[in-house]
C-alpha cells in the first residue's frame, strides 16, 4: 500500500468562517501517483474542523446561526477562567465537528457526491494562517 502526503495552507478571518477546500483536496489528489485510495484531511490544532457540506451561502449562514445556539460565545466557560484566550466556544464547537474528514477516491477523482464539498471551518475567535495535512493511501 502506498502513501502520500501534501498541504495546505490558508489565511481565515476566525469566527466561523467556513472555507471550501474542495478544490485544493482534489488538485492535490490528481497530483499524486495514487490512482485509487483515500484522501485523509486533517486540521492540526484545537479550533478548527473539517467537515462536507452543501457550500452555499443559506446553508453556511444557518451553520453558523446553529453554532451561536448551540455554543454561544458569550457563555461563561470553565476554560476561559484559566486562559487570557477567551475562546472555549472555539474549542468546544470544533470537537463536536471534529479535526478530519476522509474522501475516497478513484482514478485520482474525489467520490464526492453532486452537491458535496470538503469545508474547514475555523471558530476561533481571531484570524489564523491555517494549514491542513493531506494524507492518502492507496
Amino acid at each position: 500500500m502506498a502513501t502520500a502526503r501534501f498541504t495546505i495552507s490558508f489565511k481565515t478571518s476566525g469566527n466561523a468562517d467556513i472555507q471550501d477546500i474542495t478544490a485544493r483536496v482534489r488538485k492535490g489528489v490528481a497530483g499524486q501517483s495514487i490512482e485509487d485510495g483515500i484522501a485523509t484531511v486533517f486540521v492540526p490544532g484545537a479550533t478548527g474542523a473539517l467537515t462536507t457540506i452543501e457550500c452555499e451561502p443559506g446553508l453556511i449562514s444557518d451553520m453558523k446561526s446553529n453554532f451561536e445556539e448551540l455554543i454561544p460565545e458569550d457563555r461563561s466557560y470553565n476554560h476561559d477562567s484559566g486562559s487570557p484566550n477567551g475562546n472555549a466556544h472555539s474549542h468546544l464547537r470544533a470537537s463536536m465537528i471534529g479535526p478530519s474528514v476522509s474522501i475516497p477516491f478513484e482514478d485520482k477523482q474525489l467520490t464526492l457526491g453532486t452537491w458535496q464539498q470538503i469545508v474547514f471551518i475555523d471558530f476561533d475567535n481571531r484570524p489564523r494562517s491555517r494549514e491542513l495535512v493531506v494524507q492518502i493511501t492507496g
